[in-house]
């Protein structure tokens, strides 16, 4: 698959109701540039895919918004909102923040987000200039996934 399918077939996924094969995210993952850290830094709003993965739907529980990236040392990774629809950075579900890195995933170095509290990392490709794809991952994930996917999406 070429980068311009994967990006048409990543909008056509997000747009579908009901689940999305982990497989066809894989391949979508493997056609997508990698990005740096410093080229996302911002405020991103996040959404997930239904895979069938045990993440998905938690985040909206908590009431999940996005993620900011102030600097590669200084990123919230659970924007969430309060009872009275305000943003806050979810520092306890979290345990603590994060930061970024430029870490290798499936052979390929691309940025990444480190827990500061958890051992999980969220990986990140360009889907567009104000998209990019994200997956899950850490130590209590088996090598090969299952994986959580999601989108974030910049805000203007």
């Amino acid at each position: 698959m070429n980068a311009s399918k994967a990006r048409a077939r990543f909008f056509a996924l997000r747009r579908q109701d009901g689940r999305v094969s982990a497989a066809e995210l894989d391949e979508i993952w493997a056609a997508l540039a990698t990005v740096r850290p410093e080229e996302i830094l911002g405020e991103w709003k996040g959404g997930g895919f239904d895979t069938g993965h045990p993440v998905n739907g938690q985040l909206d529980q908590v009431g999940w918004y996005g993620k900011t990236f102030v600097t590669p040392k200084d990123v919230k990774p659970l924007i969430c909102r309060n009872d009275k629809g305000e943003l806050y950075s979810d520092t306890v579900l979290g345990k603590g923040e994060a930061s970024l890195w430029t870490v290798e995933f499936r052979g390929e170095s691309t940025a990444t987000m480190v827990y500061d509290g958890q051992p999980v990392f969220d990986h990140f490709k360009r889907v567009d200039e104000n998209t990019l794809m994200g997956i899950m991952n850490g130590k209590n994930f088996p090598a090969d996934g299952p994986f959580f996917y999601f989108v974030l999406e910049r805000v203007a």
